[in-house]
This record gives structure tokens, C-alpha cells and sequence, in this order.
């Protein structure tokens, strides 16, 4: 038994898991979409801060991405469909994106980006989220 009971305590710092982003909604297979991983809170939704970053090719209706090899944890995904392929989410005057965009957990913010928090994914195993675009 004292195998199998250090086998067990030891087995989860060893652990790596996968999230795959399934995101919907797109609405045209014009440009690309960004998938942007977070894992500090710090910087959050800060442009050039990210965990890890992926683009996929867009496709209307759902596109899916799986980053791989995650230790385990909190994490937050940030999406934003780039139609220009211009490599940023393009905003107007009021700072307000005009590209469509989702957050991890499908919040939606009001005035200002959602926090760290309300967006965290805690992956203790392999996981698929499903985020919706916000046009």
C-alpha cells in the first residue's frame, strides 16, 4: 500500500493537462482567430502579457484550439476574432473593440474588461471550454 500511496501523492506535481477553446459564433472564415491564454491576474487581458498565444485560421460558425501540456491551475482565455490580420483587436475611439471578441467562464463585460477572477478556469484535468463571440 505505501507504494500505491506515494505513487498517488507524487502523480499530480508530475501532471500536465490540455484546454481546448471551442469558441462559436464566428461570424465569416475571413482573417484569423487569437486565442490568448492568462495565467498571472497581473496582467490579464494586457496586450503582449499572455501565457501563451495561438491563431487559428477563421472559420464561420465554431472554431476550436487546444493548448497543450498545461501545468495545473488557474488560467483565463481571452478570444478575439482579428478579420483585418492586422495582429490586434481593433477598438474605436472609446477604446470599445470593433472586432468580435470572448472571455473564458462567457463573460460579458459591461464598461471595462472583466476581471482575472470572473474569467479563471481551474484545470486539475484535461478541459474543454466553450466561449461564445460577442459581436
Amino acid at each position: 500500500w505505501s507504494i500505491l500511496t506515494s505513487f498517488a501523492v507524487q502523480s499530480p506535481s508530475n501532471s500536465k493537462f490540455d484546454l481546448q477553446v471551442s469558441v462559436s459564433a464566428v461570424s465569416s472564415a475571413k482573417g484569423w482567430v487569437e486565442y490568448a491564454l492568462y495565467r498571472n491576474p497581473e496582467t490579464f487581458a494586457k496586450v503582449g502579457t499572455t501565457y501563451r498565444l495561438a491563431r487559428t485560421d477563421a472559420q464561420k460558425g465554431m472554431v476550436t484550439y487546444t493548448f497543450k501540456d498545461l501545468e495545473p491551475g488557474k488560467y483565463a482565455v481571452v478570444v478575439y476574432h482579428d478579420v483585418n490580420q492586422n495582429k490586434i483587436c481593433d477598438k474605436n475611439f472609446f477604446a470599445i473593440p470593433t472586432e468580435a471578441y470572448a472571455f473564458s467562464n462567457n463573460v460579458r463585460p459591461k464598461l471595462t474588461v472583466p476581471s482575472f477572477d470572473d474569467c479563471a478556469i481551474n484545470l486539475q484535468q484535461n478541459k474543454s471550454i466553450s466561449i461564445k463571440m460577442v459581436y
